[in-house]
């Protein structure tokens, strides 16, 4: 059965990762993804090189999304630079709150992802599909899973039209999103965040820091391995391969991977889940 893909890639910093990219782009694209995106640094940080990305994806044949962060912007810029992407033409935004580069000021016209929806179609009408986040296991951030879920009702009440999830490991947790999602009456695809595994210490730290739950089971299991990364490989291999089993078996409705720029575990993956 096939069930939309698509890529998530980070704006490369050398010339040499920008060559790498490329050619993991090429073998991605054997998958026929729906769309890629790129993200976007703290504060649009990274702005230039992820238009510069986006452009390229564009230039290959492929849809591609921005990423698009609005914490500590201004209308007026905000108003700049989807008429840039509008230009380019790019159709699909990855509307986000987005963090502040340290040292600043919370400042801006925008506190929340939902204003930058609302603002996108005032301002743009239907010309952008806006894809929102939602969090499974709640928002670091959140003062309560209630309120996370109140904050994404916001975003697409705003005007959101789809969503992507934070991944996560622990399928119950999304089914049980998208069911309180639902018993709220909004009709919105939710699609599941996937993040293969192949390093274990970069994993760790970078769910501490974004809220993603890594279960018990499968924690031990990479402290376990140590420094043995066929064996961290292989586990993560099987273990996010039975993940999308279950996920597709419950009716999600596509799989988004968090490539980390990187294409052979995505590609063993599909491969083994036959898309």
């Amino acid at each position: 059965m096939s069930l939309p893909i698509s890529f998530e890639f980070f704006p490369p910093k050398t010339p040499e990762g920008a060559d790498k990219l490329r050619t993991v782009r090429q073998q991605l694209y054997a998958l026929q993804p729906q769309f890629c995106s790129v993200t976007y640094g703290a504060g649009g940080s990274t702005q230039e090189g992820t238009f510069a990305t986006v452009r390229e994806i564009l230039a290959e044949g492929q849809d591609a999304a921005s990423h698009f962060s609005c914490i500590g912007a201004t209308r007026e810029s905000v108003r700049a630079e989807l008429a840039q992407l509008q230009a380019m033409g790019v159709r699909r935004l990855v509307a986000l709150r987005g963090d502040l580069p340290s040292g600043y000021g919370l400042g801006g016209e925008f506190q929340y992802a939902s204003d930058l929806v609302a603002f996108v179609r005032q301002e743009f009408g239907d010309w952008f599909h806006i894809e929102v986040a939602a969090y499974p296991e709640t928002h670091p951030q959140a003062k309560s899973p209630r309120s996370d879920l109140d904050a994404f009702v916001a975003k697409v009440r705003a005007g959101a039209d789809s969503a992507i999830t934070q991944y996560f490991y622990n399928a119950d947790a999304y089914m049980r999103f998208v069911d309180e999602v639902k018993a709220l009456g909004l009709d919105v695809p939710v699609v599941p965040g996937i993040m293969p595994i192949t390093r274990s210490t970069q994993l760790m730290r970078f769910s501490d820091a974004c809220g993603a739950e890594i279960p018990r089971w499968i924690r031990l299991r990479l402290q376990a391995f140590g420094d043995d990364t066929a064996s961290i490989r292989s586990f993560g291999l099987d273990v996010v391969t039975h993940l999308c089993e279950q996920l597709r078996s419950q009716g999600a409705p596509g799989l988004h991977f968090y490539t980390m720029n990187q294409s052979v575990a995505t590609l063993e993956i599909c491969d083994r889940l036959g898309l």
